[in-house]
């Protein structure tokens, strides 16, 4: 049994003990929380606080959720002299992220093209385990991709430099060696940029149904009653296969003597093997960046056949799984830090010189996705996120029930026929994939992002309703 202390309405804390270096902090309400102590989310949250290196505390966002290693909404931060660097930290979908882009186009003009828009962009769009992209891309042009990031799609005229500004690190992470990459990974990943996966990615066409921040949403672009678009996808089976190699390279070499969970295998960030996995991490960081660039690419094609005149802008692409290196203060103390965000996202502040300079004096667009029948939200980043998490908040809705659950619980026609009652059409690539993505299975998003802006690690500016769905 994990003892758990509480130390506000929607904060808590596992005392340090035992193995553990730091103690460990949970952002969830009492709802949430209940939720929490159905599976091993916590037992993983304290597990991880004994790893070598770690800095404050071992975090869990408000969505978090048994995960592999670490728990999805899981957060941790290392020294670079002596910590580490795991896999289980980052996750198997690699830089699976989301974007979300604003648009001009009234709502009462959409939905009288809802449909047909739907139907396009599912043709134009591959999705599903292991589709394939309708175009043809060479191995020279996936290294490339590896190494360039969104660059290589602007170079090749899927989208323009404006993307640039508004995608996390513009796209691109500078140490990324293709050499580190293995030929298997390279083989997986070669057909499918520009392919939406399966499993909870999807794209979707919402309506901003509410404004909670005047000033900033206007500063992101976003206007009331107009449609927005959310793409959310990783890096499909190059980042699966980089995250499967690395495990297993770091068992072979460290084994599991010392960890109080053998999914916690990792290297020390100045190791050699560490250093290789964080530079095939990065090739495939790169990759998906520019899978969500050309998908967007795709969705505005579309959109132009139907809106000639329409301006669809992207508002933000943040990375969901990821491990970066970032200055942070921490006691008093400027630090560079390998800060593991696996089911989190970066939530920087106002000034932060890693966000856009149109967003510098407001903060980082922040994008938590519903669950196909709910509401979707952007959420600003704070200051007192860099204080609290390393500037961090939640990802999204986070499961509470299993797949297999899900199968149990529901049919295909029973959840189309649902979500039509909500007014949200939905095409989907298998029917078992729709059943499984349930919106049942998910936690409630709306006490998800009430915690994250009641303890000001990413505060409420708009909410996204969804009126058509594309799932995997």
């Amino acid at each position: 049994m994990v003892e758990l202390k509480k130390i506000s309405a929607s904060v808590w804390e596992i005392p340090k003990e035992g193995k553990m270096n730091v103690p460990a902090r949970i952002f969830a309400s009492d709802a949430l929380m209940e939720d929490m102590k159905k599976d091993k989310t916590l037992e993983q949250v304290k597990n991880v606080a004994s790893l070598p290196g770690i800095v404050k505390y071992s975090m869990a966002m408000s969505d978090a959720h048994q995960g592999y290693g670490f728990s999805i909404g899981g957060v941790a931060a290392f020294d670079l002299d002596k910590g580490i660097i795991s896999p289980g930290g980052v996750g198997y979908d690699i830089n699976c992220g989301v974007r979300v882009l604003s648009t001009n186009i009234p709502l009462k003009e959409f939905m009288k093209k809802r449909k047909e828009i739907l139907h396009d962009i599912v043709r134009s769009v591959p999705s599903g385990v292991g589709r394939g992209t309708k175009e043809k891309f060479s191995e020279k042009d996936l290294k490339e991709v590896m190494k360039k990031g969104s660059d290589w799609a602007i170079e090749n005229k899927f989208g323009t430099k404006d993307d640039l500004e508004h995608t996390e690190e513009n796209g691109r992470m500078k140490n990324a060696d293709v050499a580190d990459v293995s030929s298997r990974a390279i083989a997986r990943g070669l057909n499918q940029l520009g392919t939406l996966g399966s499993g909870n990615h999807f794209l979707e066409i919402q309506k901003v149904d509410k404004i909670f921040d005047e000033k900033i949403a206007k500063k992101f672009g976003i206007e009331k009653d107009n449609i927005t678009i959310m793409i959310h996808c990783g890096s499909r089976g190059l980042g699966h296969q980089v995250a499967s190699d690395y495990i297993k390279l770091m068992e072979d070499k460290y084994g599991f003597a010392n960890l109080a969970d053998r999914e916690l295998i990792n290297a020390p960030i100045k190791s050699e093997l560490g250093k290789k996995y964080l530079s095939a991490m990065n090739c495939a960081v790169n990759y998906a960046f520019c899978n969500r660039q050309v998908i967007m690419h795709q969705v505005r094609e579309v959109f132009k056949k139907y809106f000639p005149k329409a301006k669809i802008n992207l508002v933000y692409d943040v990375a969901h799984n990821i491990a970066k290196i970032e200055e942070h203060v921490v006691d008093g103390k400027k630090m560079k830090l390998c800060v593991h965000r696996k089911g989190a996202t970066r939530s920087f502040g106002p000034g932060r010189k890693e966000i856009p300079k149109d967003y510098q004096a407001v903060g980082q667009p922040v994008i938590i996705p519903g669950s196909m029948g709910t509401s979707s939200y952007i959420l600003v980043g704070t200051k007192e996120a860099e204080e609290k998490t390393f500037g961090s908040t939640a990802h999204g809705a986070g499961r509470v029930h299993s797949r297999t659950w899900a199968s149990k619980e529901f049919s295909a026609e029973t959840i189309k026929e649902n979500l039509n009652k909500k007014d949200i059409i939905v095409e989907a690539g298998s029917k078992d994939g729709l059943v499984e993505e349930a919106p049942e299975v998910y936690k409630d998003v709306e006490e998800v992002v009430r915690v994250s802006h009641e303890n000001g690690i990413g505060n409420l500016v708009v909410r996204l309703k969804p009126l058509a769905v594309m799932k995997g």
